[in-house]
């Protein structure tokens, strides 16, 4: 069998239990999978079951099968930090022994004083916040003074809230890639997020529009070396953003979860033969950071429902990964992400998966893509001469 493409589709924060080292996070007892499913009386997921997310985990309303459609296992994190970027970095074969800084009680003098030369005024807030709190707070006065609104989360993450009629979009967006120009050395957070948002006091909401500037991966990762050996590399979602650009043939720069599963769709039906990487942002962003175990649920059936369309778009050469890059337990009391292990479901086109276990690390699957294109990622052990009717030599893309 000869596999010419790989997709990785991953469910932003959607974690399946607490890493081992999870209460060194404060996130002991974290499940996003399990406790969602226990907080709504049941997951009903008729397709992923199908594939064998419940031989991965135990989850109420989920069972195991006794044939699963797609191989499955968990991974856990090595990289030190529980977000984002160091989530999808670990995927694509680069681990972080340090995690990048964070500002639970704000940003130091020095970072604001470069932030008011960049904006031309001084920030609101400059605090740890819930996004759609802070909006709520401190809107009416940045609409009333023009200044923006500045605050982080336990992320590594630097944020710039404004209402579209009073900070023009692409003013926005130039703040924040200066802002991520500027924070260097100890202070080289990971993402500058720009947070548009609109309404009117009392009913803010926040738009599509949000970009987030990623620093550069510190090396190679699996997205330059499939590019440099002539495949397509496609980017759905943020995923061109967490990367810097770097690495992607194409971007598909869209943010709702159904717009992210149709424009991967399109793609694994267009290329002849690369990578589709796609990140489905609502999970986490939406539900998971607003404790809102009814909307993960909801979320995780839409996605569900459109997983035959998805198979059927993978076809017979395709290598297609559901997974995560963190936990974000919305039943927990924080809002934000949790140290947990990720779900893998690796489907190769049909027949009984088997038990690919608990990977070390993320990047195991890195690993294993890069061998499908014949290149070889910095970190992490292939898993695919476990794969069933997979032979090696019959599998490495042209």
């Amino acid at each position: 069998m000869r596999i010419a493409k790989a997709a990785i589709v991953v469910l932003d924060g959607v974690g399946a239990g607490a890493a081992p080292d999870a209460a060194s996070f404060g996130d002991e007892g974290s499940n996003t999978l399990a406790n969602t499913a226990a907080a709504v009386g049941g997951l009903h997921l008729p397709q992923l079951a199908r594939l064998g997310l419940g031989n991965a985990l135990e989850m109420q309303g989920v069972a195991r099968n006794s044939s699963p459609r797609a191989s499955w296992g968990r991974m856990r994190p090595a990289s030190a930090g529980k977000d984002t970027t160091s989530g999808h970095w670990e995927i694509a074969g680069v681990l972080l022994d340090r995690p990048m800084p964070t500002y639970p009680h704000g940003f130091p003098r020095e970072v604001m004083a470069a932030f008011e030369r960049i904006a031309g005024q001084p920030a609101l807030g400059n605090v740890a916040a819930s996004g759609t709190e802070i909006i709520e707070r401190l809107g009416l006065e940045h609409e009333k003074t023009g200044r923006p609104i500045v605050y982080t989360s336990a992320d590594s993450v630097f944020q710039i809230a404004a209402h579209e009629n009073v900070i023009p979009i692409e003013e926005l967006y130039r703040i924040c890639r200066d802002m991520r120009a500027a924070l260097t050395g100890e202070h080289e957070v990971g993402r500058v997020i720009a947070r548009p948002f609109i309404g009117k006091a009392g009913a803010y909401a926040r738009t599509d529009r949000r970009r987030d500037f990623s620093r550069l991966p510190p090396r190679e990762t699996i997205l330059d070396l499939v590019k440099a050996a002539g495949h397509d590399v496609v980017s759905v979602g943020k995923i061109d953003d967490i990367f810097a650009q770097r690495g992607i043939t194409r971007s598909r720069h869209v943010l709702p979860n159904m717009a992210c599963v149709d424009a991967t769709i399109e793609e694994l039906r267009a290329i002849r033969s690369g990578l589709v990487f796609t990140n489905l942002i609502e999970f986490d962003m939406s539900f998971g950071h607003r404790n809102d175990p009814q909307g993960m649920a909801k979320a995780l059936m839409e996605l569900d429902a459109r997983v035959p369309e998805i198979l059927d778009a993978a076809g017979k050469d395709t290598l297609l990964v559901f997974t995560a890059d963190h936990g974000n337990d919305p039943t927990t009391g924080s809002t934000d992400h949790s140290r947990e292990e990720v779900p893998l479901l690796v489907w190769t086109g049909g027949g009984q998966g088997v038990n690919l276990a608990v990977r070390s690390t993320f990047a195991d699957l890195g690993a294993t893509v890069g061998q499908i294109f014949g290149v070889r990622a910095a970190a992490g052990q292939s898993f695919l001469g476990s794969l069933p009717g997979l032979g090696e030599s019959a599998t490495l893309a042209a």
